[in-house]
């Protein structure tokens, strides 16, 4: 019959999760090490317990050598021939016990001692709980709350406590001291009070596991999981596939009415999931990812880095990409592909920009266009426009934001661009090539030059030059001849020095500045008068 003491040893066994046999060497190891203490001895020295009489003794053993010259250790060794005088049987390498009285021992190789077997205790219930969790890491554990601290909370597992971290907490969960929960077990960590347990409400796996309890086609094999992306509290896509052609594994793990995902999702206290049927066609499996999103076409870009491309109608791009990019974020997750997504608009400038590329791209500078006045060439470069393909591709609209500019440049600027690209509208004259117009030889400009005045006249009107002039020269005076040309050149003379006292240049492009400024005033309610229409 075992002694009260190995009962109370086994009784503490249990209540540690420990092996008895485990708690029976502290306390030797501790009684043995009163004991030296206690004689103040090098020795080497051992403890046994008898677990019927419950009695410790504690020993010094010596090893046995063949001779004395082998002693290494003298007080540890002892030579063959004095140790058969104390025991005949001994032989090389065995021991000697030599028993010393534990009875003087008093209070403080007992406190000694208690140190002892605790401290072999704690380490003995740390071993047993990093090799009772160490290999279960990705289990769903059924876990109470035990106390919840600022940033962690705390559960026991039975056998030890685990720890949640707040990066392993969902943000829409709140627990309360005695509820139960079902948790992930991430690892076990190694720390100097012990292993720590590290459980998770975050992990994939614990909806996985949902979903095999509440779906019985996932837990006979029917439906199988293959693919699982989740942002805890957000959003979970879960990607399923069913080996029987008759079994939809969508609406499995919908259920009637949607019940079956509704019992999840109040689990998780009210987290969304997305349900998408898995397919090995990556393009294929690309469109579903990305639901409720509509997909135009996906393409693969590179496929040793895993990328595609997925195109999206305009209006549908904010949809596919989801708040703060989460859709899209949790499609790449599912899928372990890297998506780049653009919409149709941002795709067809991308192909123009690649075709102008490959064409050599825009270098006409903008000064080609000689029917531009240098007034409106220096707008239009200020505001950094200095290629004649970039006026081309700007619209009224766009020409209207330029400083200075206005309905009838835009116009000038219009026809010009088109006079450059060769482009002529119905009604508009087409400039005579130069080698259509005739260049007179040196001879006949010679002999044109040494015609009288009359002569040329004559030959303009296809007669003779001696024939006789139906005008009368007799009805017109030399003075009306004069006056006429006086009043032409001081009418000439007018108009330029008005302008040049003015300090006006009349040429084209100012003509056409002063005509959009007075159109501008006229736009703001003002005549060109001067006076307010308002």
């Amino acid at each position: 019959m075992a002694s009260v003491l190995y009962q109370s040893i086994e009784a503490l066994s249990r209540e540690k999760g420990i092996e008895p046999a485990v708690v029976v060497s502290a306390i030797e190891d501790a009684i043995a090490l009163a004991t030296r203490k206690y004689y103040k001895t090098q020795e080497n020295m051992r403890a046994e317990m008898d677990k019927d009489t419950g009695e410790i003794r504690a020993y010094v053993f010596k090893t046995v050598v063949e001779t004395p010259e082998e002693i290494v250790d003298e007080i540890n060794q002892l030579a063959l021939e004095p140790a058969r005088a104390l025991a005949p049987e001994v032989e090389v390498g065995g021991e000697l016990r030599f028993y010393k009285d534990t009875t003087p021992l008093g209070r403080i190789a007992a406190q000694m001692a208690k140190q002892v077997i605790f401290q072999k205790v704690r380490e003995a219930e740390r071993d047993t709980v990093f090799n009772e969790y160490n290999h279960r890491a990705g289990e769903v554990l059924n876990a109470t709350v035990k106390r919840l601290e600022p940033m962690d909370v705390i559960f026991d597992l039975g056998k030890a406590e685990a720890r949640m971290p707040k990066r392993e907490q969902s943000r829409l969960e709140q627990f309360a001291v005695g509820e139960r929960v079902r948790v992930v077990l991430l690892r076990v960590d190694r720390a100097a009070k012990g292993p720590q347990v590290i459980v998770s409400r975050a992990a994939p796996a614990l909806v996985q596991n949902l979903f095999q309890s509440e779906v019985p086609e996932i837990y006979d094999g029917t439906v199988s999981i293959r693919a699982i992306a989740r942002e805890a509290g957000e959003r979970t896509k879960i990607a399923v596939m069913s080996r029987d052609k008759d079994v939809d594994p969508v609406g499995a793990c919908v259920g009637m009415k949607g019940m079956r995902v509704q019992s999840i999702i109040r689990e998780l206290r009210g987290e969304k999931i997305d349900i998408i049927e898995y397919s090995e066609e990556i393009t294929t499996f690309a469109e579903k990812a990305l639901q409720p999103a509509k997909v135009s076409r996906v393409s693969i870009t590179d496929l040793a880095e895993k990328q595609i491309e997925v195109i999206v109608d305009d209006t549908q791009l904010s949809l596919a990409i989801g708040k703060k990019g989460q859709n899209v974020r949790l499609a790449a997750k599912l899928l372990q592909w890297k998506i780049d997504i653009k919409s149709e608009e941002e795709k067809r400038q991308e192909v123009e920009q690649q075709m102008q590329a490959m064409s050599g791209g825009p270098t006409t500078p903008i000064e080609q266009v000689t029917e531009l006045g240098e007034q409106i060439l220096e707008k239009l470069i200020a505001a950094g426009i200095t290629t004649v393909e970039a006026v081309a591709d700007m619209t009224a609209e766009e020409l209207e934001q330029i400083p200075g500019i206005g309905e009838k440049t835009i116009e000038k600027i219009s026809v010009a661009v088109r006079h450059y690209f060769g482009q002529y509208e119905e009604g508009e004259e087409r400039p005579v090539p130069m080698a259509v117009i005739e260049t007179p030889t040196d001879t006949e400009e010679t002999t044109s030059m040494s015609k009288t005045p009359e002569e040329i006249l004559a030959a303009e009107r296809g007669t003779d030059p001696n024939a006789e002039v139906p005008v009368e020269l007799d009805d017109i005076s030399t003075e009306d001849i004069a006056a006429a040309e006086d009043e032409e050149s001081e009418s000439d003379a007018f108009s330029d020095n008005d302008a040049r006292e003015e300090g006006i240049e009349l040429d084209n492009d100012t003509i056409d500045t002063l005509v959009d400024e007075s159109q501008e005033v006229s736009d703001e309610g003002i005549d060109t008068d001067g006076h307010d229409r308002g």
